[in-house]
Formats: structure tokens, sequence, C-alpha cells
């Protein structure tokens, strides 16, 4: 670890404003000849004890990772052991990493397939037994249903707030067709075995989310993005990620049933950026949006409503609340919740970090958005600064590449900042 302080010095482009007093910007890795990077922002990557979580070696800001590099790996990292880093897997095709929400799991998938080939396999590590491990389920088949074996394995995992289910997203092409199939496998951590409960041509890029609440009427939810106009060849390789009104946002239970829509996007004006997560434990979600022929990215929060025909912002019944509005020219496309979802942390203008107080569900918009760090990322896709909050809110994490290659980087003291 090494500690930033040159970092809050530099203040950049939101007009000279300066870092609150009180916080210390820490770089977690450094290997000069080696990137690192946080897990995607939506990724259950915590321990409850929010002081230990899973970073990798050799992966990128989007949390995928070359599955035939060698030098991938998931890492441990102790923020009350001075940000000790310690390796927890070393299978080539390590990918999907999920904490289970009481700690003693670290469950993550082996991709060894290519297209319609090979095999999946699900292991978890106990974190209460010696860090003993255990394999639960190989998919080495075609899956039933689809005649095809799953690949191209997304590389987030979702769990549920129990434990009990992980769901991942693959592609179920053969390999002679074009715009083939992606589905989402929900996988019992209990039973072993897996099921099937989306599968279609516009589900290829699903950022799968699992609602932590733990309320029997809500922790079934997941939240899945449909990338409505996607091309596809027939090795699963994307041509286009979406087209015409864009993507739009819904919720199902994970047996399947129960298909909703968020009012987000798809009226030809306003388009569904790409980035979504719920607000904390609630029944809310959050997604950024922008408007054609506009330069600002706006937050809304809504909660699910029946579907009717992928209308989006025009689907009947839906209420939306938008976060942004009481800021000047938001730019907020990247960004998450603590657990209880009272703080929001977002990227702005893709390289500054952001926090505000999130107020009363549904009624209004994000208070006090306070400067936090120029992250002095470069802003390429490869080095997007996805910051994030520990599950209590006192730390808030993003990635740069300011050194000249991507690391991971912790802010301490948010419990300091008035917001």
């Amino acid at each position: 670890m090494k500690r930033r302080h040159d970092l809050l010095k530099k203040h950049g482009e939101p007009g000279g404003i300066k870092p609150p007093e009180g916080i210390e910007v820490i770089q977690l890795t450094a290997d000069e000849k080696q990137n690192a990077s946080h897990i995607y922002m939506e990724a259950q990557i915590f321990f409850p004890d929010s002081k230990r979580f899973i970073l990798h070696r050799s992966g990128t800001a989007h949390g995928g990772s070359d599955k035939n590099d060698p030098g991938h790996r998931y890492l441990l990292c102790d923020t009350e052991n001075r940000c000790s880093l310690e390796p927890v897997t070393e299978e080539t095709g390590a990918t999907c990493p999920a904490v289970s929400p009481d700690g003693r799991y670290f469950y993550y998938f082996v991709d060894e397939t290519e297209i319609n080939k090979g095999r999946l396999t699900l292991k978890r590590i106990d974190f209460n037994n010696g860090r003993q491990k255990e394999t639960l389920t190989v998919i080495d088949r075609p899956f039933p249903a689809t005649g095809t074996r799953p690949g191209r394995i997304y590389p987030l995992a979702t769990i549920s707030s129990d434990g009990k289910k992980i769901g991942v997203q693959a592609f179920f092409g053969n390999g002679k067709k074009d715009n083939a199939p992606w589905g989402l496998m929900v996988f019992d951590t209990e039973k072993a075995g897996a099921s099937l409960i989306l599968h279609g041509q516009t589900w290829c890029n699903m950022h799968p989310q699992y609602c932590r609440s733990r309320d029997a009427n809500f922790k079934r939810d997941i939240l899945v993005q449909e990338n409505h106009g996607n091309i596809c060849d027939r090795e699963g390789r994307m041509n286009v990620l979406f087209s015409g009104r864009g993507a739009d946002i819904h919720v199902i239970r994970d047996d399947g049933t129960n298909f909703r829509t968020m009012p987000w996007g798809r009226d030809g004006n306003e388009f569904c950026v790409g980035h979504e997560c719920w607000r904390g434990r609630e029944e809310w979600a959050i997604s950024s949006v922008w408007y054609q022929n506009a330069k600002d990215v706006s937050l809304f929060e809504s909660m699910p409503v029946e579907d009717i025909n992928h209308e989006g912002l025009n689907t009947p019944g839906g209420r939306r609340n938008n976060l942004s509005k009481n800021f000047k020219k938001p730019c907020f496309s990247h960004f998450a919740t603590d657990a209880e979802g009272r703080l929001i942390v977002s990227d702005y203008n893709k390289t500054h970090v952001f926090l505000g107080r999130l107020q009363e569900p549904g009624e209004s918009p994000v208070a006090n958005w306070t400067y936090l760090v120029n992250s002095c990322s470069s802003g390429s896709k490869k080095s997007h600064i996805h910051p994030f909050l520990s599950p209590d809110g006192k730390k808030v994490f993003f990635n740069s590449d300011e050194t000249g290659t991507l690391q991971a980087y912790m802010v301490n003291g948010i419990e300091n900042v008035r917001i």
C-alpha cells in the first residue's frame, strides 16, 4: 500500500474544488509491470465486517480477465492489516467471484469453456473451516432445453441475500449461427445443479444483480439489463451492443416468473447508459440515463412495475425520482450505494469521485453532493474508475491508470465527511 496525499492536491476540472478535511487516499496495488483493479462495483465481494474484500490482479475494471491468463488471481485485501493482499485462487480461468452474505464462503467459477465445448465448474472456499475448497457443480454437457453448453461466461456473478442462489450469464450458441441466444443460469449452493431462467438473443449484457433485501418478497428478485438491437457473430462476439431505442432494465424472480420493468429509457430520447444497481437493501433501484443531443447523464430511482411491451419510462404505473436534479450539470455514469442505502458515490466526467447523501426513497434528490478526489485516470474504457462504497459506508474505492498501469485505490475517513 502507498499513501497518496498528492492525489488530494490534483483538483482538476470541477472548478478547483478542494477535497474535504479528514480523508486520505491509499493505493492498494502498485506492481508497475502488472495491472490490478477492483471487481466491478455491482459484485458482492465484501465480507460482512466491511474490513476485508476481494479484488484481482491481471484483471480489468469491468470485472473480466483472460480466462487463459495464468497470472490472473483473486486477492483478499485486509484493510485492518495494512491492506495486505493474499491470493485466494490459483486456478487459471477463475471468474465470477461472490462472497456469501454471512462471510463464510467465497464462491467462484472456473471457466474452461469454449463455444459449445468444455466445462464450467462452481467452487467455494470455506473461510470458517481452514479455507477448505469444495467443488459444487460441474456443467460439461448441453444445458437442458438449449441443446448447447454455456460459453463466454460473463465475469460477474450475483448471490442472493441468504447465500442459497448464484446467478451467472452465459452464451448458448453452437458456433454455427449468428445472433444465437444468451441466458441467465441460477445455481443452487445447497442442492447443486442449475436452472435457466432467461434465454434469448437480447440477453447479452445482463449485469444480473440479486436484490439484497432479506425480505422474502424481494430476496428472490434479480435486476437484469436487456440490450435490444444487439448483434453478435456466431462465436458470440458483439458487433453492436444495442441499437434503436436502446436497452431497458427488468426484474425477474430467480425461478423465471414475475417479469417486470424499470420505467427508464426506451422513448427515443432517454437512453439507459448501461449501469444500474439496487439502492442498498431497498426494493428501489437506480439507473444512469442520458438524453439525445445532450451531454448530461442523470440518475433516476424507481421500483419495478408490470412490463408492458418494453416501453421503458412510458410503462404505466412507473414511479421515477430524479436523484441528480439538484446538481447543476450532472454527468454521473457509474455509482454505488452503501448497504443501508444512505450514501451514494459516483464518478463525475469519468475521472472525479463525488459522494452524496440519499434521502427519502422515491421523494428527494441526493443531498450535499461532495467532491472527494480526482482519480487522475485517463478515462478510457479500460481504466474506468467505477467507484463504490464499503457496506458500512466508511470507505470509498476506485480504479485509476494514473501510474501508467491500472491499479486499485481506497479513500479512508468517509465518516469524517459532513454530508
